[in-house]
């Protein structure tokens, strides 16, 4: 593996390995969070792997690699995107179902 040696490398307990392992056991998990897992295993194994290598056995973005080397290394252990700013997204299935009746009368109508 050609290269420098990437400048964040994180460190995993074994706790927070089977963390990783057990979610991708599960048959249904957010998709993110189980790349993030593989990830997180890679590094685990080979601690002193490139990011671009990393990136490209995993099918990811080299700097999204990048982003998690840097993340867990400075904050710690964590799988789930930070919370974003701003007022959660409100959605009415109610409110959905009463918009779709009325553009359906319409079409019925014209």
């Amino acid at each position: 593996m050609p290269g420098l040696l990437p400048q964040y490398r994180p460190s995993f307990s074994a706790g927070q390995r089977q963390e990783a392992v057990t979610l991708l056991r599960k048959h249904r998990a957010p998709q993110s969070e189980v790349l993030r897992a593989r990830l997180a295993l890679l590094l685990a194994e080979t601690p002193t792997i490139t990011s671009p290598e990393a990136a490209r056995r995993l099918g990811m973005h080299e700097q999204t690699v990048r982003k998690w080397r840097r993340r867990w290394a400075k904050e710690g252990w964590s799988l789930q995107d930070r919370p974003r700013p701003g007022r959660p997204v409100v959605f009415s299935l109610d409110r959905a179902r009463g918009r779709q009746g009325r553009r359906l009368r319409v079409a019925r109508a014209v």
